[in-house]
């Protein structure tokens, strides 16, 4: 069966990328089409792969201003050449979705979201930190909306990360969607003792909330340590109290030896899907997390940890105290992370393809 991977932009690296590569391992010979690729800004590996970009990769600018050619994605995705090809397996929370398969073959999108800039601007430009554009862009928001219901109808098969996201292709395309969670990675597990930090982190910026779990951790005077750095570093590091320590970037295996160790994984933020959490417990550590998104999907109350269900410190601070008495079983975490694991991801994407079939009925 001949596969055509398309995936948004290749210019940055994030759980869309991760997700895109199980999908090439799926499918190790197949192309991967894409409006630009940045090769200094992915991993290295990716030069081996069979990467086919648009027309947008002469543009003049496009590493800095990609954001700015906003307008002309939609066509560029609509008039990409995908003849010779039994599916179309697309990566997309923008518009790799808007792809235009040949007659007769099938097209299955893995959504990590609805275009965000288009339904939740204020938010995605509260994320990217870009400023309040929105009454200015609103006239190119519309239209991007118009085309993104359209362009859904291009899609026979659509799959969701997490119940969250399948909710918004219900109500904003009309379509039904399957529930995949993104693999997470699962280290080999060593059961050992806690010790008596809490660990939070990631990116440092505002949308990721890790300022309730600064403000919550300095009231109570317990240590957190917090790993990542970003844009809202300095604004953290002035709110943190001496029980709070800032570890900037850590490697990948300093990050899972910190997993291992905290007392438990702090998660104050909403996201579409959420894998920090899961590599937590994969290093059988129990996670306190904000009851929304995606974490919903991976935290069981009282088996893998707890929520808290107001976003604010005071919230955060209740069931961390709470948490104080909670009793888990760090082997009965890892098995329920290996249920998020690569393989278990790969399978049921081979099945969501099995069910589909490789051309139309």
């Amino acid at each position: 069966m001949r596969v055509a991977l398309v995936h948004d932009y290749l210019n940055q690296y994030g759980g869309a990328e991760r997700v895109l590569e199980a999908l090439h391992e799926l499918y190790p010979e197949a192309p991967v089409f894409t409006s630009i690729y940045d090769p200094g800004a992915m991993p290295a590996h990716y030069r081996a792969w069979d990467i086919r970009t648009s027309w947008m990769q002469r543009l003049p600018g496009w590493r800095r201003l990609f954001r700015a050619y906003l307008p002309l994605y939609p066509a560029t995705f609509a008039r990409l050449d995908l003849r010779g090809y039994d599916l179309v397996l697309s990566s997309s929370s923008a518009f790799a979705k808007g792809v235009t398969p040949p007659p007769g073959v099938a097209h299955i999108c893995y959504c990590h979201t609805p275009m965000r800039f288009a339904w939740r601007t204020d938010a995605y430009l509260e994320r990217e930190g870009i400023g309040a554009l929105s009454g200015l862009l609103e006239p190119v928001l519309a239209l991007l909306r118009r085309w993104d219901v359209a362009s859904s109808r291009r899609v026979d098969v659509f799959v969701a990360n997490s119940r969250e996201v399948a909710g918004r292709i219900s109500r904003l395309y009309g379509r039904e969607a399957a529930v995949v969670p993104p693999p997470v990675d699962l280290p080999p597990f060593e059961e050992r003792p806690p010790q008596e930090f809490y660990l939070a982190g990631g990116r440092l910026i505002p949308y990721k909330r890790l300022d309730l779990a600064v403000r919550a951790f300095s009231a109570l005077g317990l240590p957190l340590k917090v790993f990542g750095d970003g844009r809202d570093r300095a604004a953290l590091e002035a709110i943190g109290g001496p029980s709070v320590e800032f570890l900037g970037f850590v490697s990948e295996e300093r990050r899972r030896e910190l997993f291992a160790a905290c007392r438990a994984f702090i998660f104050p933020g909403e996201e579409d899907f959420g894998i920090t959490p899961l590599e937590a417990m994969a290093a059988g550590r129990p996670v306190i997390a904000y009851a929304a998104g995606g974490a919903l999907d991976t935290v069981l109350e009282g088996e893998t940890g707890r929520f808290f269900h107001e976003q604010s410190a005071a919230a955060l601070a209740a069931a961390v105290t709470a948490s104080l008495q909670d009793s888990y079983d760090p082997r009965a975490i890892r098995r329920h992370a290996e249920g998020f694991g690569r393989e278990v991801f790969l399978e049921r994407m081979r099945a969501v393809v099995e069910a589909q079939g490789a051309v139309r009925p």
